[in-house]
């Protein structure tokens, strides 16, 4: 691979990473970053840096691993926010008021001193 080739290949690779941080879904998310990973891994080889190489693989594992659990934590740990915005009855979480998501015993009446 030529020198401009490679360096095409960072600079798209950079490009579809940071692209899936606009992704309005986390499924998509997920799936843009593998894309990115692998092009981040295949730059890796190219300039033979294997810190590059092993950090990407590790991240298209966990993203593979994420989306075919259907978000389940590879520690096994449950998907909390799923199960809160399910309890929620269809309110989206980042679209909630702070008073409706915070638990009536936490909220005070009296201004803070």
């Amino acid at each position: 691979m030529n020198p401009s080739a490679v360096e095409s290949l960072g600079w798209a690779a950079t490009a579809v990473f940071v692209g899936s941080y606009f992704c309005a879904r986390p499924e998509h998310l997920k799936r843009v970053q593998m894309v990115g990973a692998a092009m981040w891994a295949a730059y890796g080889m190219a300039i033979g840096s294997v810190p590059v190489i092993a950090a990407n693989l590790l991240v298209l594992a966990a993203a593979a691993w994420t989306s075919l659990n259907r978000g389940a934590s590879p520690l096994g740990l449950p998907d909390t926010l799923a199960r809160v915005a399910q309890q929620r009855q269809g309110y989206e979480i980042a679209s909630t008021p702070l008073s409706d998501a915070t638990p009536r015993s936490l909220q005070s009446d009296q201004a803070p001193i």
